[in-house]
């Protein structure tokens, strides 16, 4: 069963000068505003491509984190994560360069080294991380929660 999602840019003006707006077609988000400034500079309460990789990797690693304890035999408690999408001058051009997931997490009954795999796995399997595969370095750095 395929699913599709959409979202619409409205851009006016030049790179440098332009701007943006973006709204996801769910409704959960619309009119975030966006700016080459944004992408390579300060983000100013503006959003770029890159932070939305980052929101997109992050919560399908979150989902596919989920299913790795449930499999390794522990039902997650909560779990921290971050992802840090990085764009850069590359052989003269921008390009999209790395994609670091950060996770603190609760899994009752895993060790830390369990933790750990279950979270390589989950960076692996990840469709928004099989999407990114061989275009950029992806990263994990997992641990659990202090008790």
């Amino acid at each position: 069963m395929a699913a599709q999602r959409q979202a619409e840019v409205v851009w006016e003006g030049s790179l440098g000068r332009g701007s943006g707006r973006l709204d996801l077609k769910s409704g959960a988000v619309s009119g975030l505003p966006v700016t080459w400034a944004s992408r390579t500079e300060r983000s100013e309460g503006k959003t770029s491509p890159e932070e939305l990789i980052a929101a997109a990797h992050a919560s399908c690693f979150a989902m596919a984190l989920s299913f790795e304890l449930e499999q390794a035999g522990s039902a997650p408690g909560k779990l921290d994560v971050k992802a840090t999408c990085t764009i850069d001058q590359v052989d003269g051009g921008w390009r999209v360069t790395a994609s670091a997931l950060e996770v603190e997490g609760v899994a009752p009954g895993l060790d830390e080294a369990s933790f750990v795999q279950a979270a390589e796995r989950a960076k692996d399997g990840c469709p928004v991380s099989g999407a990114l595969k061989g275009n950029l370095e992806i990263t994990v750095q997992a641990r659990l929660a202090q008790s």
